[in-house]
């Protein structure tokens, strides 16, 4: 059984988190702009074990799609044609952005990290992935 990354997309950037070999523990990884994140797989897939993908799926609160909802759909399918054997799942990822800030601070970030948008989206990811990995 391979590792497991997660992928936190947005239009400019997306974070990346990754899991251990036993598939209990979520660390961040990193922080891509959303054009280079297909590179960016290809490359980690070379260097990582992973055999699935967990990909956080924007919705409102009322479960509707989000703007960005269909581009993950569309990231989805790319992924699933560059990775046919990988396992592409999509996670609910409501309230993670706020729950990374709310964690940062916690852990006593500065103010100047709390509003680093490539911090939080790895962060994101990072929660998005502990969450897959709690099922």
């Amino acid at each position: 059984m391979g590792k497991v990354i997660s992928i936190d997309f947005g239009l400019k950037r997306t974070g990346i988190a990754i899991s251990d070999d036993s598939r209990i523990f979520a660390f961040g990884m990193d922080t891509v702009e959303s054009s280079k994140l297909m590179t960016f797989l290809i490359d980690l897939e070379k260097k990582e074990h992973f055999t699935t993908i967990a990909l956080g799926m924007p919705k409102r609160l009322n479960n509707e799609d989000s703007h960005v909802s269909e581009n993950v759909r569309m990231l989805k399918t790319a992924i699933e044609t560059q990775f046919p054997q990988m396992e592409v799942v999509l996670v609910d990822e409501r309230f993670t952005s706020k729950m990374a800030s709310a964690s940062m601070y916690s852990a006593g970030a500065t103010k100047k990290q709390q509003k680093e948008k490539g911090l939080i989206d790895k962060v994101s990811a990072t929660i998005i992935l502990q969450s897959f990995l709690d099922q």
